[in-house]
């Protein structure tokens, strides 16, 4: 045998023959190897053994073929045999003539096959015959078993289905004998109620032919006669008859008497029952004999008559407790509990109950049901228009309005001649600020000062609604600005007059008719242009033109005929509103008719208070405060918003009540407000989210209207892919719960106008809270869009640089596939990226693996030049397709 056959070889040739093997003997296979080499080789082959049925005497003859187990081998006559009956010797014979094998005998090989057969002696043979046979045994036994178990658990089956037919049998009729059963019961309690109704008519007859004049006296009776003794005690029951005691309740529950089936005897105690014995000794109670006793007590004070029940108007509001309703209607409790009970609703004192089951149980005690609302307790302010009579004239409430930067505070501070403006943060008024004063002629103004920059349109919005006249000021040198057209808008939402105030007219290149001719574009006709809106040309610096602008504003005033009545409740609005150290919750309140005076209780909003002082523009004291004057309010229970509504009520009661009302009205609406998503909205929403990045951050300011401007600015910043959550916004110093929210959060905290007291700032130091604060708001809403500009992911620009067209395609070892090129317009360079197209298609974006000039590696390669390109991990490349050449570069963003 050859030695490259060894089982150990290592050449990892595959073997294969030239056609079929031998049975025996010697073969030739071919072996192939790889880059096509090939080689042919002789194996040794062995035949396949045979199993023969051993014969009726012993071993099966030398050369007969083996048969399968349990048949009779037939030999296959060979060609050369003579045929039967001419001469061919017979079994016997041939038999006789076979060597046997086990007596010395050799194997003999089948001429033309190389097997060799191997013979069973007759107890192998026997052996295996029943091995098969207890084989084919146990599978029947195995099959039947099978069925068996088959058969139980169908038989199984049935049984539970069955069973379960059945139990809803028996379930369904359950159910109906329990329903006719019901059904009985309540025709016999209805049957029973009419009987106890008829017998209670019978009585009162009765007692009514007893008293009447003239009616004969009879024997002393106890009670109608019992219903199954109505034929027997007819003539009792025909007599006039006179009760002893008060009948006892009629108890209907079950199990009370001497049966199980007997109820509690019920109506007026008779003869019949009570020489019958049958109440088994029962006595009354020791409770029931005090309750008698006091009913004694009651009736002989009354003169031997029960009081009548007064009945009573009760008011039902949209919800009421058990507990209040039964003191409306003077009942007790445990009386509309038990009513309740009856009605099958399980209550305590305590729930609550709607309009509809409230009126239910006014109606069934009698009373009367007079339905009110929550609302009702507005009820409380007094809004009665004053008659024409009452009405006594007042100062004008004038609001300045204009552009930042215009002068408003400066022309406000040469009126009033003092310097307001030198204490603002940068020059720049961040505030509303109310000040009165008094011109030469001694009549009152109160101004309205507010801020020009664009993040307070609230401001000057709830300005010019509390105003009787409007100050537009515009620079002279300036023109008109978009706060500017805004406050324009506001005074005409408001229809309130506007006076026009060109101011900086000192100034050099000042031009007041570019400022006129600027106004009309907005419907603004001033009079030097033959229009009803008066224009003052004034100089804040010089103090020019400050009487003209005092005359007109005393001019308009003339004409709207501002009065008022200063001898009733007052009534205002709040300007601004802020938590002040040290005094608590503060607002500054413009009185708009009544007088406010000290001590008062009033509602503001959702708050309330009483008035603990009244503190002016100047800084001083007043007992009271009347129409058109502004003052500080101090005594509230929180701090209102501005723009809040403050009426003076009667009561503190009524100060609460209209309090909670509102707080619940708001709690109510805020809950309302947005709609009900589903969860496939709140899934949506939340996955669109995903991509944008938010900035957290946390303001406290001074004053509720800055904070209503900052929060109003923040939210404005940002686009789709970044923007700002204010998480909590309030007015007062920073306190340790901020810095607690702002850690928890990862938020910065911003301060306007307000400094962190010691223990935040030691908590921020010790957790590493950021804390800025601002005194001008544009600074402010200028750092958080620098913060919220950093969290912008970089835009990514592509600059297209080249074309190159493959023409055909290499296999290079080591490096894979190599494609041929030829940059056809622009350059190709190393570093850049690459896109393949194949018939104007994109089907592959990556960048070069390799870029060469020849045999050299190139950084790039100029147009109308060859070059070999390699993608990296991409080698589905085939002739004419086209190579796109492209560079990026990232850009940052901005808001």
């Amino acid at each position: 045998m050859d030695d490259s056959m060894d089982g150990n070889d290592k050449t990892g040739g595959t073997l294969r023959t030239r056609g079929p093997a031998p049975r025996g003997g010697e073969g030739r296979v071919k072996q192939s190897f790889s880059h096509g080499r090939s080689k042919s080789v002789v194996v040794e082959t062995k035949a396949r053994k045979r199993v023969v049925k051993p014969t009726e005497g012993g071993a099966p003859a030398s050369g007969a073929p083996a048969a399968p187990t349990g048949r009779a081998p037939t030999p296959a006559a060979r060609p050369t045999d003579p045929p039967r009956g001419a001469g061919a010797p017979s079994a016997a014979a041939a038999r006789a003539t076979a060597p046997v094998s086990g007596e010395g005998s050799k194997p003999t090989r089948r001429p033309g096959r190389g097997a060799v057969l191997k013979s069973l002696s007759p107890e192998e043979y026997e052996r295996r015959k029943k091995a098969l046979e207890a084989a084919k045994a146990n599978e029947g036994a195995r099959r039947a078993k099978e069925e068996a178990e088959a058969k139980e658990r169908e038989a199984e089956r049935h049984r539970l289905l069955a069973e379960k037919e059945e139990r809803e049998r028996r379930e369904a009729e359950e159910q109906i004998r329990r329903e006719r059963e019901e059904a009985e019961r309540l025709a016999a309690e209805q049957e029973a109620k009419r009987k106890a109704e008829a017998e209670k008519r019978d009585r009162e007859r009765a007692r009514a032919a007893q008293s009447a004049p003239g009616a004969p006296q009879s024997d002393i009776t106890t009670g109608p006669p019992p219903a199954d003794g109505e034929g027997k005690d007819r003539t009792m029951r025909a007599l006039p008859k006179r009760t002893v005691g008060p009948a006892p309740a009629d108890d209907k529950k079950p199990g009370r008497g001497r049966g199980g089936d007997e109820r509690r005897r019920s109506g007026k105690l008779t003869i019949t029952h009570a020489t019958a014995g049958d109440d088994g000794g029962r006595t009354r109670s020791l409770a029931a004999m005090r309750r008698k006793q006091e009913r004694q007590k009651r009736q002989g004070r009354g003169g031997g008559e029960p009081r009548e029940k007064v009945m009573r108007n009760v008011n039902v509001p949209d919800a009421i407790t058990v507990q209040e309703l039964a003191n409306r209607m003077t009942e007790r409790a445990a009386e509309v509990v038990k009513m309740l009970f009856k009605s099958g609703m399980m209550v305590t004192i305590n729930d609550t109950l709607d309009a509809d089951t409230a009126t239910l149980v006014v109606e069934e005690f009698g009373h009367t049901v007079v339905r009110v609302s929550d609302s009702d307790v507005e009820q409380a302010i007094d809004t009665v228009e004053d008659a024409e009579e009452n009405l006594q004239p007042r100062a004008p409430i004038v609001t300045i309005m204009g552009h930042v930067d215009h002068g408003k505070t400066s022309l406000l501070d040469a009126i009033r001649k003092t310097n307001v403006v030198s204490g603002e943060a940068g020059g720049i008024t961040q505030h509303i600020g109310a000040y009165q004063i008094k011109t030469d002629s001694g009549a009152p103004i109160t101004f309205l000062d507010t801020p020009g920059h664009a993040a307070f349109t609230s401001m000057r919005a709830r300005g010019a609604q509390v105003t009787d006249i409007v100050i537009l000021v515009v620079a002279a040198d300036d023109a008109v600005m978009p706060q500017t057209i805004e406050a324009i808008h506001h005074a005409k939402a408001a229809e309130v007059p506007m006076i026009i105030a060109i101011n900086k007219v000192d100034k050099p290149g000042a031009d007041s008719n570019k400022v006129r001719q600027d106004l009309l574009r907005h419907e603004v006709v001033v009079e030097a242009m033959s229009g009803d809106v008066q224009d003052v040309e004034v100089s804040a610096k010089t103090g020019a033109g400050l009487d003209t602008l005092l005359e007109a504003v005393a001019l308009q005033a003339e004409i709207l005929e501002l009065r008022a009545n200063p001898e009733r409740d007052a009534e205002g609005a709040v300007i601004e509103a802020k938590l002040d150290t040290g005094r608590g919750p503060v607002a500054t309140v413009l009185i708009q008719r009544g007088t406010l005076k000290r001590g008062d209780i009033f509602v503001v909003g959702e708050q309330w208070g009483r008035v603990r002082a009244l503190i002016n523009d100047q800084g001083a004291r007043v007992d009271e405060a009347g129409p058109s004057v502004p003052v500080e309010v101090l005594g509230l229970q929180g701090t209102p918003h501005a723009g809040d509504v403050l009426n003076v009520v009667e009561s503190e009661a009524k100060a609460r009540e209209i309090s909670d009302y509102r707080q619940r009205a708001a709690r109510d609406k805020l809950a309302a407000s947005g709609p009900r998503a589903s969860l496939d909205q709140l899934l949506a929403q939340a996955k669109a989210d995903e991509n944008v990045a938010e900035l957290p951050v946390l303001v406290k300011a001074d004053v509720q209207g800055s904070t209503e401007a900052i929060v109003q600015a923040l939210e404005k910043i940002g686009n789709d892919d970044v923007r700002v959550r204010v998480l909590h916004s309030g007015v007062g110093a920073i306190t340790e719960t901020d810095v607690g929210l702002a850690e928890a959060s990862n938020a910065p905290l911003i301060g306007f106008n307000v400094r962190a007291n010691a223990p935040a700032r030691e908590a921020a130091n010790q957790k590493g809270v950021e804390i800025r604060y601002y005194s001008i708001i544009y600074d402010l809403v200028d750092d958080v869009k620098l913060a919220a500009q950093g969290l912008l992911k970089p835009e990514v620009r592509e600059t297209f640089i080249g074309y190159a067209k493959i023409k055909e395609v290499f296999r290079v070892s080591n490096v894979g596939k190599v494609a041929g090129c030829e940059v056809t317009e622009g350059v190709a360079r190393r570093s850049a990226g690459v896109r393949l197209l194949r018939d104007d298609v994109v089907i592959h974006e990556g960048k070069l693996k390799t870029l060469k000039r020849f045999k050299d590696e190139v950084p790039e390669v100029r147009s109308g030049t060859e070059c070999g390109m390699a993608f990296e991990n991409y080698e589905d490349i085939r002739e004419g397709d086209v190579i796109e050449i492209f560079t990026t570069e990232e850009v940052a963003r901005t808001l």
